[in-house]
């Protein structure tokens, strides 16, 4: 019985060894290791969105990524949420992380009524600004047919 246990008890301790710790900096920026939302994503912006009636992942809903150029909104990318909610990689690929004024929506009304339920708001912009000093930005959305709450995650 132990031989068995033995090769996974070691598998767990090099894992935690790696993950917790590692004073490589490196190390969580080059790799991905998703034990959690808190993972580090290499691409500089993802979202997550919840549903608060229940508490689970909104899966399907459409969001679009938007940067302010000249007071004008020029989309840049889109995606739609996985069967977790999320968007791991919302940012255009192979693309340098630029500092400005950002615009992510979610087409919250569609995803509403596809879920045959009725909502006052028919998508949810969210404005934000990146300043550069960060290297990963999440915005997760809590949403309700009446209602929604965002913050800058991690």
């Amino acid at each position: 019985m132990v031989s068995v246990i033995q090769p996974f008890y070691e598998i767990v301790v090099t894992l935690f060894k790696l993950i917790f710790l590692t004073n490589d900096e490196n190390f969580y920026r080059t790799r991905r290791y998703c034990f959690s939302s808190l993972c580090y994503a290499q691409n500089p912006l993802s979202v997550h969105v919840l549903n608060l009636e229940n508490g689970l992942p909104s899966a399907n809903v459409k969001v679009t990524l938007e940067t302010q150029e000249n007071n004008k909104w020029k989309e840049i990318s889109s995606g739609v949420t996985n069967q977790q909610g999320q968007i791991s990689e919302l940012y255009p690929k192979n693309t340098a992380l630029k500092k400005g004024v950002y615009k992510v929506t979610f087409k919250t009304g569609k995803w509403f009524k596809d879920n045959n339920q009725n909502s006052f708001f028919p998508e949810v912009p969210v404005i934000f600004m990146i300043d550069g000093k960060l290297e990963h930005y999440h915005i997760p959305l809590l949403i309700s047919p009446y209602g929604y709450s965002t913050y800058r995650g991690n």
